[in-house]
């Protein structure tokens, strides 16, 4: 993995000192709230319902076992023993004081971790395949060139300030792990005529105006690389607006502009950014590859594993995924116990995972966009024993992409966004489907849950989606179906009225009882909608 040089440290060593200088200021009421807020946000620290969360950033979800050790430390020294996994493969700590932030970003700094860019109207953490540098399928690793992109982004003057936050992911497969076309910019590493470049898909997002990103270009090359994207960025805080910020995303440019026509404003950028020459050399993607060698993997290793135990069985089936070296297999480590919050883990916990990480899977681990944790790199050996300790710590449930493996935000228990609790909805829906036999005969069905139209829940990419609103002052649950954020990607559409917290459990329920009994061989939840349509799961819904 990516490690700091002396500009990378100075530069979060010089941050830190800078917002402890104005924190002090804010406690003494030397600023007001409203002259922080700026400030503390550009440290990504905000002020929720009940306390400051601050959101560390994890580049494109990749660490290792002292960052996530220092995790569990901060977790138990400065919040309430755990921590909060997100879809943006960052953590959050809810529970923060403010008097407390300098001294948690300084020793994060010690660990090569920030909060930087986190939040703000700039380009937030850049995400990536957690499977990357390690999936079967992927042609390249995608991290370098986001790594690349970090860098590129970190601080950049003209793209500090712009219309709203943006969002960029990087991928190296067809698969798509990363919901790469729900971004403002997604990115997929492809080969053409021998060369690497990317595919470039601008325009998508969730939200109150979800959208599909549309192609722009379907080559770039590694040369043109960086030119491109500062041109997709000019482009949009030129003409992104500022005068309404339920308007301001690039994907409500490109929709007004169309994606042909911002795509040739694009090229006539690009032949003016091209001429400044900031792309660099291929031998600083070199460089920085170099970090992300593959590790020293054993040779001749078999891949038999032993399942006569059927509790483990159940796990590798359901949380193994193929490695591309033989011997090895990925790991996914599920945060969404019975019951749970998820994404939630407790300093205990991130310790355990840190040190399986240390011991068996080359010190790294990865968050995944569905808030759960990654050890790539683990002999097939080893799997047992990891299952184990996975196990004792509550950790070994085989629900990966199953009915309870659900992606929540954290809803009105802590944001002061929220129209609805999204919590309380996830925990009773894992305990309605508490058999994991009756999980596994459902299949993959991708359950998501937001707590207001912002969708950090990504309820929209939901093959069941739910959004939490105000209805007269009482939360109201509305219905989606029918959405992905994977390779097959769409949009979940409305069933109808809302529910209830109790109703939209009853209807999750009634929907699924639909699929069981109209699919046919073979077919997810999500094939059998898409086959059917919409009308035999409204009429059982409202009859």
């Amino acid at each position: 993995m990516y490690k700091y040089d002396q500009y990378d440290q100075s530069i979060v060593d010089a941050r830190v000192e800078e917002f402890r200088d104005q924190v002090t200021r804010r406690l003494a009421g030397q600023i007001t709230e409203d002259q922080f807020k700026p400030l503390r946000l550009m440290n990504g620290l905000y002020l929720q319902l009940h306390a400051y969360m601050l959101r560390v950033a994890v580049p494109y979800g990749t660490l290792d076992s002292r960052q996530m050790r220092m995790l569990a430390h901060i977790a138990r020294k400065y919040d309430r023993d755990y921590g909060h996994f997100t879809t943006r493969q960052n953590l959050q700590f809810n529970w923060i004081k403010l008097e407390d932030a300098p001294d948690i970003l300084a020793e994060l700094a010690t660990v090569e971790m920030h909060a930087i860019q986190t939040s703000g109207n700039c380009i937030r953490n850049i995400s990536s395949d957690q499977f990357a540098g390690a999936a079967a399928d992927e042609i390249a690793d995608p991290r370098p060139w986001a790594e690349l992109l970090r860098q590129w982004s970190t601080f950049h003057p003209e793209f500090s300030y712009l219309p709203r936050k943006f969002k960029i992911a990087v991928i190296a497969a067809d698969e798509d792990r990363a919901a790469m076309r729900l971004h403002d910019i997604g990115l997929q590493i492809v080969r053409k005529d021998g060369a690497l470049g990317v595919k470039v898909f601008v325009g998508g997002g969730m939200g109150r105006t979800p959208m599909i990103a549309p192609e722009v270009k379907d080559f770039v090359p590694f040369e043109d690389f960086l030119s491109y994207m500062e041109a997709c960025l000019r482009v949009y805080n030129r003409y992104g607006r500022r005068d309404n910020i339920y308007k301001a995303r690039i994907k409500i440019l490109i929709h007004d502009l169309g994606a042909a026509e911002y795509g040739r404003q694009v090229e006539e950028e690009f032949a003016k950014v091209k001429a400044l020459g900031i792309d660099p050399p291929r031998a600083e993607l070199d460089r920085i590859a170099a970090f992300f060698a593959p590790p020293a993997f054993e040779t001749g290793l078999g891949d038999e594993i032993d399942r006569s135990d059927p509790d483990f069985a159940l796990w590798i089936d359901q949380n193994i995924a193929a490695h591309k070296q033989p011997g090895y297999s990925i790991v996914t480590i599920s945060l969404k116990p019975r019951g749970g919050i998820p994404g939630d883990a407790s300093s205990t916990q991130i310790d355990l995972m840190a040190d399986l990480a240390e011991q068996y899977s080359f010190d790294e681990l990865r968050v995944t966009h569905a808030q759960n944790i990654v050890l790539p790199h683990v002999r097939k050996a080893d799997l047992y024993a990891i299952w184990q300790k996975l196990a004792e710590a509550g950790l070994a449930e085989a629900n990966l992409d199953l009915i309870s493996d659900i992606i929540a935000c954290p809803g009105l228990d802590y944001c002061s966004l929220a129209n609805a609790r999204a919590i309380p909805v996830a925990q009773k829906i894992t305990e309605r489907f508490a058999d994991l036999d009756r999980q596994r005969d459902l299949g993959e069905l991708k359950l998501k849950i937001s707590g207001c139209i912002n969708a950090c829940g990504h309820h929209h990419a939901g093959h069941i989606g739910i959004l939490g609103v105000d209805r007269k002052g009482t939360e109201n649950y509305q219905l989606l179906l029918g959405g992905s954020g994977a390779e097959d990607v769409s949009l979940g559409k409305i069933t109808g009225p809302g529910f209830d917290e109790d109703g939209i459990v009853d209807a999750v329920e009634k929907t699924t009882d639909v699929y069981l009994r109209e699919r046919q061989p073979g077919e997810r939840f999500l094939d059998t909608y898409r086959r059917i349509g919409m009308e035999p799961f409204k009429e059982a819904l409202y009859g």
